[in-house]
């Protein structure tokens, strides 16, 4: 007889079952992951985008244990306290030689088995070869869940070019808001401006290294050398279009919301050299960096986590992230 588990089964952001599926299968170059915590990610509750696919187990924040371990696996064994990246690239293709890993083709077709709102993973061999990472002692299971959102930050910023002393703008203090604020605050930049429409949000900027925090509709343009884009409101795409200085840069982190269009001055943008560039993903490397700076408490992830809740109680998570009213990271705990 199979031996069951349970898992988050998503439907929509207001209907979100806790099911039972067989616990996976693995063969000699897999690993078995017992889920520990696993992050309710913004794009989680992205429905138009995720309702595509429904229903299906979302989940790609995942820190846990291994409990079985293929036998030609030599890296990990049973016990190993580990992250797993959900997308892995192939390392060979022009995007990955050219440190664009978030472009290739086998990062976007990539994943762990069946997703991380469940008691159990079964991680496929390319994600055991390129994907798995051992926690170091001092770090949480709870805090390896912000790996990957720290490290898709990281790889923004990054990429970017943010300098010691630039003006930032961030636009949109949800969690990946407050991870680029907290970020670049620990990087040097100078004069960091947060906006949202929730007060709640715009406190906690402020709590985690805003130096101001503006209703955005109330925040009166000014020049920014870096503007963020966390959200993916028109308005606020807008602001930034207006807020850009000479030499700028504007970075979509944030998918824009579905049919949003807008209009890009080219011209201003040519005279004034202004780069308009997007951020997605994280590649080994960011992955890396953002354990390190987890370890070393560059950034402070702990006191983001303001949710803390057991499997049986996923829709009340998703519920908290969708109205993204009082809530910044809510965190589940499949196997409590």
């Amino acid at each position: 007889m199979e031996k069951k588990m349970k898992v988050g089964m998503y439907y929509n952001n207001k209907d979100v079952r806790v099911e039972e599926m067989p616990i996976p299968k693995i063969n000699s170059k897999e690993l078995l992951v017992k889920v520990i915590a696993s992050g309710i990610c913004g794009s989680d509750v992205m429905e138009w985008y995720r309702i595509k696919k429904a229903p299906l187990v979302l989940g790609h924040e995942i820190s846990g244990e291994v409990v079985k371990a293929g036998k030609h696996v030599q890296e990990y064994k049973k016990g190993d306290r580990v992250f797993v990246s959900h997308h892995v690239p192939c390392n060979t293709c022009k995007y990955c030689l050219d440190d664009k890993h978030t472009a290739c083709h086998t990062l976007h077709t990539t994943n762990y088995y069946p997703g991380g709102f469940a008691q159990f993973l079964r991680v496929p061999q390319i994600n055991v070869d390129r994907g798995v990472y051992k926690l170091p002692e001092s770090m949480s299971f709870d805090e390896g869940t912000f790996i990957e959102p720290l490290a898709c930050v990281y790889r923004g910023q990054r990429k970017m070019g943010l300098k010691q002393g630039e003006s930032v703008l961030v636009l949109g203090s949800g969690i990946s808001g407050l991870l680029h604020i907290n970020l670049a605050k620990a990087s040097g930049a100078g004069r960091i401006v947060a906006t949202d429409i929730s007060q709640y949000r715009l406190e906690k900027a402020l709590q985690f290294g805003a130096d101001q925090a503006i209703n955005s509709k109330d925040y009166k343009v000014e020049k920014f050398d870096k503007i963020i884009l966390c959200t993916g409101a028109k308005p606020a795409i807008e602001q930034a279009l207006q807020s850009v200085d000479k030499g700028g840069a504007i970075e979509f982190f944030a998918p824009a919301n579905q049919d949003v269009q807008v209009t890009i001055p080219v011209n201003d943008f040519w005279r004034n050299e202004v780069k308009v560039m997007t951020s997605y993903g994280a590649g080994p490397k960011d992955l890396q960096t953002a354990i390190d700076l987890i370890v070393n408490k560059r950034v402070n992830v702990n006191d983001m986590i303001t949710h803390k809740l057991k499997l049986e109680e996923i829709a009340a998570g998703f519920k908290l992230v969708a109205e993204a009213k009082e809530s910044v990271k809510v965190i589940i705990h499949p196997n409590e």
